[in-house]
């Protein structure tokens, strides 16, 4: 059975750099948020909560740290990883639910972070088990990543917002995960299976499909369209259900 518990020692904190490099293979050093870091952040807010087995060995962790939008404080969740032999068993979301419980007691109402749009396990996590929405878009945010998962491609994201007071994020925390109804005017954006894979064999078809999907979100965000659901696809892919937001 794993443990959860939130972070607070340096020698926790070794641990989550070494998790952080597992993870996502790193190769340069400077894309790995450091011990410092993590002292100064947590001191001041931020929510570091590690997963531990029986053997009480950190498998996986969540961070978030303290933004400001639009005048407002909110969390900026910078790092969610699990080792690959804990992936599939819900500990992702466990760790989401216990940041939102901790945000929710410090008084904050918004958690916001990035991920890869064409990554689906992921969009569905986000979209169909937590509830988030998004309506931005960023290109290549974090520049050239050395991480063997990131390669091949930009590091475009799509910035989702998870309301964590909103009636939707109870809804599908309390397990409907029924598709959202369809407005009229709502259309869908399709990503592939197995990305990742596709970056590392076939970078020339991942970079078409990161670009096809870059123009796709773009222009339907500034036409006013949200992304507020995700359908996996029995082979692994899926389709992004987009939203015309209220005037």
């Amino acid at each position: 059975m794993l443990m959860l518990r939130d972070l607070h020692s340096i020698d926790e904190f070794r641990q989550v750099v070494d998790l952080e490099r597992r993870i996502w293979e790193y190769t340069d050093f400077a894309d790995v948020v450091t011990v410092p870091v993590f002292i100064i952040t947590v001191k001041r807010g931020a929510i570091l909560i590690g997963a531990f087995d029986a053997s009480d060995r950190m498998v996986g962790f969540v961070y978030s740290l303290v933004g400001m939008k639009h005048g407002r404080p909110m969390q900026w969740s910078h790092m969610a990883g699990v080792l690959p032999e804990y992936r599939g068993k819900g500990l992702g979301r466990d760790l989401k639910l216990a940041q939102r419980e901790r945000a929710l007691a410090a008084g904050f109402d918004l958690i916001e972070w990035t991920f890869d749009p064409l990554q689906a396990t992921n969009a569905h996590l986000n979209f169909r088990k937590l509830g988030v929405v998004c309506d931005e878009y960023a290109e290549n945010i974090y520049g050239e990543s050395s991480s063997v998962l990131h390669r091949g491609t930009p590091t475009d994201r799509l910035v989702v917002q998870w309301n964590i007071r909103d009636p939707h994020v109870e809804r599908r925390l309390g397990g409907d995960t029924s598709a959202v109804q369809q407005q009229g005017h709502d259309v869908w954006v399709e990503i592939p299976a197995a990305f990742t894979a596709m970056q590392r064999d076939r970078p020339d078809i991942a970079l078409e499909w990161r670009l096809r999907a870059r123009q796709k979100f773009q222009e339907l965000f500034r036409q006013g369209y949200s992304a507020t659901d995700f359908e996996l696809q029995p082979n692994g892919g899926g389709r992004y259900l987009l939203t015309r937001r209220p005037a």
